[in-house]
């Protein structure tokens, strides 16, 4: 058995406003759109799936106050895309800084709250 790929799910209180935030707003692909409850968007060869909810994923806040993240996103010029996504409207909830762990990073929080890490390896 091979394990080809990991696919996280994030979930929407409204599917087209999180597809235009993650196509427009920070530039990836969609891959797909099943009906009017579920997507697929594509960063680079990876591919995350948004789910419609009637409710706010309960693990924003815990996500927010933990200083964990919903997904990690790898860029090799983390700078040059924080000003790209700034200059498209989007707020950083934390600015470019180098960690102790040899990397380059930046954080969003989506159009539903979700914490986004970019990082870029050092």
């Amino acid at each position: 058995m091979t394990i080809s790929g990991v696919i996280p799910q994030l979930r929407t209180l409204n599917l087209d406003s999180t597809i235009h935030f993650y196509t427009t707003k920070i530039g990836l692909e969609l891959a797909f759109r099943h009906e009017d409850f579920y997507a697929g968007i594509r960063a680079g060869n990876q591919v995350f799936h948004l789910k419609l909810a009637d409710e706010q994923d309960p693990s924003i806040p815990f996500t927010r106050d933990g200083d964990h993240f919903h997904l990690y996103l790898q860029t090799d010029d983390a700078a040059s895309l924080a000003e790209e996504l700034k200059a498209r409207g989007v707020a950083l909830a934390a600015e470019v800084c180098e960690t102790e762990w040899n990397t380059k990073e930046f954080i969003i929080e989506d159009d539903q709250g979700h914490t986004i890490y970019f990082g870029e390896a050092l």
